[in-house]
């Protein structure tokens, strides 16, 4: 009993790698703006985070991406979620990636790297790209 874990501290940890993946990609430009952290805080909340455990969420998230040197530190629980929250995450990374109009290499890089190690095919992860390019045209 004195070891059982606390169900909203496993939530949170959760919810910070979700916030280092895209805080990542935020990123990943070089050019972290107030417009991607809005982004990637309207995610967090429309995926489950609490808004009292958001501030702490997003700094644990940054200082987990500064610390860490490779992404699938990150992805390895997302890959486990459902399909609808994984898709929720790729339209939120093309959010980030297309708040500035456009799309460098690296984003593109990432995104590439990601649906392969979170499995999602290539015509879904184009189709998502399209449809938020669009909104942000």
């Amino acid at each position: 009993m004195f070891f059982k874990k606390n169900k909203k501290e496993d939530e949170d940890k959760n919810f910070v790698k979700i916030a280092s993946l895209l805080i990542h990609a935020a990123k990943i430009d070089e050019n972290f703006s107030k417009t991607e952290e809005k982004i990637i805080t309207e995610a967090l909340l429309k995926l489950g985070a609490k808004n009292e455990s958001l501030e702490s969420i997003i700094k644990a998230g940054k200082l987990m991406e500064e610390n860490s040197n490779q992404i699938l530190d990150f992805t390895r629980e997302v890959k486990n979620m459902d399909e609808n929250k994984k898709i929720q995450i790729i339209e939120t990374l093309w959010q980030i990636i297309y708040s500035n109009k456009e799309a460098d290499i690296y984003e593109t890089n990432l995104m590439r790297r990601l649906a392969g190690l979170l499995y999602i095919d290539n015509k879904t992860m184009g189709d998502i790209k399209e449809k938020i390019k669009k909104e942000n045209s």
